[in-house]
């Protein structure tokens, strides 16, 4: 399928974007302020005309189909294209943007968020940003929960990594490299060093981000996870980790890119270890990205240039 088809109305266009983001005909309906029949109507017309089936149903909602899945991103393309002209040269009030990201608890990507949101210029607006386990950015994206999903691989989980995006439909484009750091505390003793070493952390509590039933050394969000540690402390948000870094002289290892504005307690060592972190953003293979979408990664990149990192993509 490599275009919408002809006969195909853009309010049902609309309608079908709202429903797939909303996973249910009648939260769609109350979100358009249409009633239900009204909506289920317009989706079976529209699969009649496609001439083929786009959601499954049932009574817990729907999901898409493949063939869904792929319209969708035809249908977000086009519904978005006449908001913009509309807005442009009808003189029409920004309409709702919607973009979802699922990611790796990383700052680069909340200030890029942030960016992106700053800019948008409309009145009103939905986004949301979910920073959560790897296995569920991957499940968001592949479900359409999420338009794109941030997260890293790198020599050890790569395989295992590629696998599962290739199995879910997903695609994984690579937007930097980076070299692994640790975070501390800023009154932490190796806050004063150039460099740190693996024999250096070995007296302090490694601070890891749990990964729920998935707990697997692939799908940690960081590198070096098969090492033991004496003490280990796992959490599920940013906020507790970097409590526990300031409270406990805990450290965690990353990209080294973070904000002083969003964590101004934490610094960055580079940890002298031969690796490398690979970010990326994944995306539904068949599905091209919204403008929106472009334009938050446009904001990514420029976050991380700003720290001297070289750009991949």
């Amino acid at each position: 399928m490599s275009r919408v088809p002809s006969g195909v109305t853009l309010q049902q266009l609309h309608y079908f974007v709202e429903v797939a983001a909303e996973g249910s005909i009648s939260a769609a309906a109350d979100l358009l302020y249409v009633a239900q029949p009204t909506v289920s109507a317009a989706m079976k017309d529209l699969e009649a005309r496609v001439g083929r089936a786009l959601l499954v149903r049932s009574a817990r909602g729907v999901s898409l189909t493949a063939d869904g899945a792929e319209f969708l991103g035809y249908a977000r393309q086009v519904v978005e294209q006449v908001a913009l002209l509309e807005q442009r040269y009808l003189g029409r009030p920004p309409s709702r943007r919607l973009l979802g990201v699922s990611a790796q608890h990383y700052s680069f990507v909340v200030d890029a968020f942030v960016r992106m949101v700053r800019a948008t210029g409309a009145a009103e607006y939905e986004f949301s940003l979910r920073e959560t386990r790897t296995w569920d950015i991957i499940e968001d994206v592949r479900t359409l929960r999420s338009e794109l999903g941030i997260l890293y691989r790198n020599d050890f989980n790569r395989k295992v990594i590629d696998k599962l995006l290739r199995d879910s439909g997903l695609a994984f484009h690579p937007l930097f490299l980076a070299e692994p750091h640790i975070f501390i505390s800023r009154t932490n003793p190796l806050a004063a060093q150039d460099r740190a070493t693996l024999a250096d952390l070995a007296d302090l509590p490694r601070l890891t981000f749990d990964q729920g039933a998935n707990n697997s050394f692939y799908f940690a969000e960081e590198i070096l996870s098969t090492l033991s540690s004496k003490q280990e402390i796992r959490v599920s948000d940013r906020a507790t980790i970097f409590n526990l870094m300031i409270g406990l002289d805990g450290y965690t290892i990353s990209t080294g890119i973070i904000s002083d504005q969003l964590d101004p307690e934490i610094v960055a060592i580079p940890l002298d270890v031969d690796e490398r972190i690979e970010i990326g953003w994944i995306g539904h293979a068949s599905i091209p990205l919204t403008e929106q979408a472009q334009r938050y990664l446009d904001e990514v990149r420029a976050v991380v240039a700003g720290f001297g990192v070289a750009l991949l993509g």
